[in-house]
């Protein structure tokens, strides 16, 4: 890896070497790397499945916004031209890149109070940063995967021999059709650009505090069912605890955020995105032509995902818990 480091630190003007890269961390995006030498360390986002060049406009313009509202955050580095995004030679793998500020820090706490203050401010600051989008979403965040191509899907599965086949059929059985009800179209009239991806593993304790990483997703959305969305992950999921949802809900509240929830369409958000994740890591982990590592990877996260989905009973409870907040 010491050329593809030395690739980069040219790339970005960072300095002569020897450059060390060390793999971090795989999410569904790509790789993360740690980019280390003449005393400065750097974050690499390899990212291994885009095959077009990410567009990266509105995940800078919000992180920049975000940041001069208190939002802290890693800067996202211009290379040698002045562009965001850069490409390895077809010799290196030929992946997009892009390079971040280095971040030491603990990983997130979900359960700690003081965390979830700051997560429900966080996410308010985030939402005045984005008012004014003018765009809808896209299909990602607002329409499931027609049945058919479930049903397509799921016995392609079933060729390929993957274990989980008989789970991702009652998935499409039962928790398909339940969590599809309650799957519409945002309300224009609530669309902010946000991050649309704020989890507890995308947030590490730094020295001066909380650092929001991972910016990637950033793009028109529900501030309602961003809201949703955030509370649901934070408190626990379909175990969730109650006082830590009123806690981040009370958060975001005091620090002017105006999304309120009042029913299971507000978590539109929660239940298209699960079960799109789960369509697509099913897809490639049954495609021929992935490779040997990403169909394993797109494995793991299938059965990781259906063990997880949200149950609508449990996030009828989490409204029921958090009904006196608004």
């Amino acid at each position: 890896m010491r050329e593809t480091g030395d690739f980069i630190a040219d790339t970005y003007a960072l300095g002569s070497g020897p450059w060390v890269m060390t793999p971090v961390t795989r999410g569904a995006l790509g790789q993360i790397w740690k980019l280390s030498g003449s005393d400065s360390a750097w974050a690499v986002k390899e990212l291994i499945f885009s095959r077009d060049e990410p567009v990266v406009d509105q995940e800078a313009a919000l992180r920049d916004t975000a940041e001069g509202l208190g939002v802290s955050a890693p800067r996202l580095m211009p290379n040698r031209t002045g562009a965001h995004v850069s490409r390895l030679p077809a010799a290196l793998g030929g992946s997009y890149l892009k390079l971040y500020d280095w971040v030491d820090g603990t990983p997130a706490d979900p359960s700690d109070p003081e965390l979830l203050d700051w997560c429900g401010r966080t996410l308010a600051l985030l939402h005045r940063a984005g008012e004014g989008a003018s765009e809808p979403p896209v299909a990602w965040y607002e329409e499931c995967y027609p049945r058919a191509d479930w049903t397509e899907l799921h016995e392609r599965v079933r060729r390929a021999g993957l274990p989980w086949a008989e789970e991702l059929g009652r998935c499409i059985a039962v928790p398909l059709p339940e969590l599809t009800r309650s799957v519409t179209p945002s309300d224009p009239r609530d669309l902010v650009v946000s991050h649309r991806d704020v989890q507890p593993q995308n947030v590490l304790l730094g020295p001066a505090g909380p650092v929001l990483l991972d910016w990637d997703n950033a793009g028109p959305v529900s501030a309602e069912r961003e809201l949703a969305y955030v509370v649901y992950v934070w408190s626990g999921g379909n175990s969730f605890r109650a006082e830590s949802a009123r806690r981040l809900v009370r958060g975001y509240l005091a620090a002017g955020g105006r999304a309120a929830l009042h029913d299971l369409g507000a978590f539109s958000l929660l239940f298209v995105t699960a079960l799109n994740y789960v369509y697509v890591q099913a897809d490639c982990a049954a495609d021929p032509n992935a490779t040997p590592e990403q169909r394993e990877f797109a494995s793991g996260q299938v059965v990781a995902t259906l063990r997880a989905l949200p149950d609508p009973a449990a996030v009828s409870r989490l409204l029921e818990a958090l009904k006196t907040e608004w």
